[in-house]
């Protein structure tokens, strides 16, 4: 593994490249693109899938997202969604120019949020060749409508409204406001309605806990999360090949299946019996699936 570093826009993107074992300098392999979810760092489920898919023969590409993890860009734990789309292009640009990668087979693959970044960047960014979301998750209508679509346009608007004033106050020099993720009495976080964050909340804390990992965001950011519309273009992907693979029991199963509806062929929703949303990104009943299927999808299409 090598400790890598690029540019997106002046900030300096940090991500570690995996090689395969019996790497021929000689020759170019095919790559991917592996993006993060939203909250996470290159070394969670962004690791475990793009050395998965490095055995299998790719170089794969994690890293840490603009303004996360050990990435520059301020203020820190700011999550943008033009940044984050933004970021997967300049991955891509600098597996192009990497001397053991063949340009022309480049793939890309996102879990959760980072699943919508990736489907998003795809359809306008004709060099990734193969696109694949695990667990997608669309953040814009998350943050408009809530998970399951409880937030009523009442509530979105007060809180757009609030993101002003902030913005109104940070120009004015006053401190930036963050909004936490984590909640200050861990049993709130394990009561919660939805296993989304449920199971979460004892991944980031308890499977795999990551001191860079974001347990906060800047709370201005909410505007730009709102505003998001991931699968806006997303017939543009075709005729390069699309998979999204969900967990039959993930409350965000809505999210990869609106896509697949949106989405022109080739295309694929390869859904996993039993599995929720975070079961993906680490349960071994599970994980081996996902591998299996992500191994047969870009063996077919780079």
């Amino acid at each position: 593994m090598d400790r890598v570093t690029f540019l997106n826009k002046g900030n300096a993107v940090v991500g570690n490249l995996f090689k395969p074992a019996d790497l021929d300098e000689g020759r170019t392999y095919p790559a991917i693109v592996v993006t993060h979810p939203f909250g996470a760092v290159k070394e969670q489920v962004s690791t475990l899938y793009a050395e998965k898919l490095t055995e299998q023969g790719y170089i794969t590409l994690a890293f840490d997202a603009s303004y996360q993890g050990e990435s520059g860009g301020e203020p820190h734990f700011s999550e943008i969604p033009a940044a984050r789309v933004e970021d997967i292009r300049c991955a891509v640009d600098f597996l192009s120019a990497h001397p053991q990668v063949d340009e022309s087979r480049i793939g890309a693959l996102g879990i959760c949020a980072g699943g919508g970044y990736t489907v998003n960047a795809a359809q306008t960014e004709l060099r990734i060749k193969a696109v694949a979301g695990v667990s997608t998750f669309d953040l814009g209508s998350a943050r408009r409508e809530g998970v399951g679509g409880g937030i009523p346009i009442e509530a979105r608007m007060r809180t757009l409204e609030e993101v002003g004033r902030q913005r109104s106050r940070e120009a004015r020099g006053e401190e930036i406001r963050y909004f936490s993720l984590v909640p200050d009495d861990p049993q709130e976080a394990l009561n919660n309605p939805s296993a989304l964050y449920r199971e979460g909340y004892v991944y980031y804390s308890q499977v795999a806990p990551n001191p860079n990992s974001m347990d906060r965001f800047v709370f201005s950011t909410l505007s730009q999360q709102m505003a998001f519309f991931p699968f806006e273009q997303i017939d543009m992907i075709s005729p390069r090949p699309l998979l999204l693979i969900v967990g039959s029991e993930a409350d965000t199963l809505y999210f990869s299946q609106n896509a697949y509806d949106k989405a022109k062929e080739p295309k694929e929703l390869h859904i996993i019996p039993g599995a929720s949303h975070i079961d993906l990104y680490y349960k071994p009943e599970y994980t081996p699936q996902v591998s299996e299927k992500l191994t047969e999808f870009f063996g077919a299409h780079l």
